[in-house]
């Protein structure tokens, strides 16, 4: 590619990773699903990362498939089709299902567009923050088809059964103001990335191996029945026991100082 589909910039213990194609409302495309695998990948592997921010460049987030680019090569479609036998998931899957699996906390910041597949990559993200006259849409409904790029499991977490078929069925394009009604959206600000950076200092306030065990803790026991939840209790519990940061955080807490955290060690 002779231009990045995705860019990742990591400022201190915070990524930012950019859609990058902003003439085409960052419409997704074989390039765009390689680079946010690769993105997620890339801040996995680094330790020193412990918050994500997710944005489009220009006025949209993502407009979702760019159909035009992707469906002239039916044989790749049909290859990135194929699920991986180990994971469960397509290439068109993971690499929007591996930000729900990333070790720091991910928050999408949304304007614009965010419809089809780039609503079900900011559902992938732990956080949502959106303008309020953002426009969003499970698109898929208006072509005839159904959401296929992991964001159904994300969206169930998140509103009630009637709204999520509502939403799938009818493609309807709602407003940031009622994506945050509906509690698909974490917040709406004019200028998102304020609320969304106000977040991440909280978070920097934290042990990044706990956050990263709560992040796990909680996306696997929300569907998990109490014995196998209590048993992932305490086994994260066990983990942080041993982790330096934990006896950072209680170090601080005694002295009642500010806690001096080292890299994340706890991770997928």
């Amino acid at each position: 590619m002779s231009e990045q589909h995705v860019v990742t910039e990591i400022e201190g213990p915070i990524a930012r990773v950019w859609l990058n194609r902003p003439d085409k409302l960052n419409g997704i495309t074989f390039g765009v699903l390689d680079g946010l695998l690769e993105a997620a990948d890339r801040i996995e592997a680094d330790p020193n990362v412990r918050a994500v921010l997710l944005e489009g460049r220009g006025p949209s987030f993502c407009a979702g498939l760019d159909f035009g680019q992707v469906m002239t090569d039916k044989k790749r479609v049909a290859k990135y089709f194929l699920p991986n036998p180990l994971k469960g998931t397509n290439k068109f899957q993971q690499p929007l299902w591996a930000w729900r699996e990333l070790s720091v906390p991910v928050i999408a910041v949304t304007r614009g567009h965010v419809f089809g597949g780039g609503i079900q990559l900011a559902l992938a993200a732990d956080f949502r923050f959106t303008t309020p006259d953002c426009q969003w849409s499970i698109l898929e409904a208006k072509w005839g088809l159904v959401p296929d790029m992991s964001g159904t499991v994300a969206l169930a977490e998140l509103v009630n059964a009637d709204l999520a078929k509502r939403l799938v069925m009818t493609g309807e394009v709602f407003s940031g103001e009622q994506a945050v009604e509906y509690g698909i959206a974490s917040g709406v600000a004019e200028d998102p990335t304020k609320p969304a950076l106000e977040l991440i200092d909280q978070l920097l306030t934290r042990s990044p191996d706990s956050v990263a065990a709560s992040k796990r803790l909680l996306n696997e026991t929300r569907r998990a029945t109490p014995r196998r939840a209590f048993a992932l209790e305490r086994k994260l519990q066990k983990a942080m026991f041993k982790a330096p940061n934990t006896a950072a955080a209680r170090k601080a807490g005694m002295e009642k100082t500010e806690p001096e955290f080292g890299p994340r060690t706890f991770g997928r």
